[in-house]
């Protein structure tokens, strides 16, 4: 019995010891220090736009469906209700919500790359501008960051301007994600929605457009910029026939965030993705990014590389109600050239920029 105490008691020693040790080390650990919580910060931030994205539209649209098997199928009738009696918002300047712009996570999503500004001439707010977005990448990061969030100071360099992003008009038929998208001022990429803004919204209206779209990402690829302008003349069109100011802007480093697998053109696999876009309207990519314990993991995380997003002079348009074919050719080759321009102007180290049809 003497020998079963000593043991029991030298047991509890060396616990206690142990417990002591341990103690001592959380104690005398160092503490994260500052940079590595940005660097969470950053991380997070951007995780949560991602999922958003991503994710958001398709999740609120699973768990309503789900929803009316139970007995809670009247959240999802409310919400069918409210979507009918608010179809046609998007397509009338949305419902932005300005304390969106200035949540203090966009900085951290800013800083994650990071995303910067150029203005390289003022905009006058007794005008209205569609803004031509350069180029479309796999997320266009630099357009939201710097058209939809606060973070890069869009306001204080154009004052006066009211920014907007256009995006895919089905976006806004998913539930929760139209909410989304429309607090943080994006509508519908259609003509009744940016005729809204040019026309029926006063002035100082700018809006964003990624003219390359979904084809655009298709080409996607780091270090190289392949543009899809050629034959995109409707922005033009739209310009002329509201009397809107055409502004070149282009994201340099917009392509770095990720890796792509590029199907060559005539491939069978290009033929599917090509399809898919004309049915869905995106083009389903095959791309991916870092991990999110490491930049050296493969995730769906983009690549911290720094994104810089000049804005250019812009190319002044009359007012014409019916613009002849010949004068949209004139203002979109006008535009062309303002947009290069641009690029050669501000280029860093870029391999290419190749216009295609």
């Amino acid at each position: 019995m003497k020998t079963i105490i000593a043991a029991y008691s030298q047991n509890r020693s060396g616990s206690r010891a142990s417990l002591h040790a341990a103690l001592r080390t959380l104690l005398t650990a160092p503490w994260p220090s500052q940079r590595h919580l940005r660097s969470c910060l950053q991380l997070l931030a951007v995780l949560q736009w991602v999922l958003s994205f991503l994710l958001l539209g398709v999740v609120s649209l699973l768990l309503l469906i789900y929803l009316v098997f139970t007995s809670f199928w009247p959240i999802s009738a409310l919400y069918l209700a409210w979507v009918i009696f608010d179809w046609d918002t998007p397509e009338k300047g949305g419902r932005r919500l300005p304390c969106l712009r200035r949540w203090s996570v966009w900085k951290h999503f800013r800083d994650y790359f990071p995303v910067q500004l150029v203005k390289t001439h003022d905009l006058s707010p007794s005008h209205n501008y569609i803004i031509g977005s350069h180029p479309h990448g796999i997320l266009c990061v630099g357009a939201f960051c710097n058209f939809i969030t606060g973070s890069t100071g869009f306001l204080e360099k154009f004052p006066g301007i009211r920014p907007f992003l256009t995006t895919l008009a089905g976006n806004f038929r998913l539930p929760l994600f139209r909410e989304y998208l429309m607090s943080g001022g994006l509508c519908p990429v259609t003509r009744q929605a940016i005729g809204y803004l040019l026309s029926k919204n006063g002035t100082g209206n700018a809006v964003a457009i990624v003219i390359g779209g979904a084809s655009e990402s298709l080409s996607c690829q780091p270090g190289v910029t392949t543009l899809i302008l050629k034959n995109r003349k409707g922005f033009v069109r739209m310009a002329l026939e509201h009397g809107a100011h055409l502004v070149p802007s282009f994201s340099f480093g917009e392509n770095d965030l990720f890796r792509q697998v590029v199907f060559e053109e005539g491939s069978w696999m290009r033929s599917i993705q090509k399809r898919i876009q004309k049915m869905m309207g995106f083009a389903p990519c095959v791309f991916y990014g870092r991990g999110l314990l490491s930049v050296r993991s493969r995730g769906f995380l983009p690549y911290p590389k720094p994104i810089t997003t000049v804005v250019g002079e812009p190319v002044t348009v009359p007012k014409i109600a019916e613009p002849s074919r010949e004068t949209v050719d004139l203002y979109h080759e006008m535009y062309v050239r303002s947009l290069l321009k641009l690029f050669n102007e501000n280029k860093t180290k870029r391999k290419s920029t190749r216009p295609r049809n």
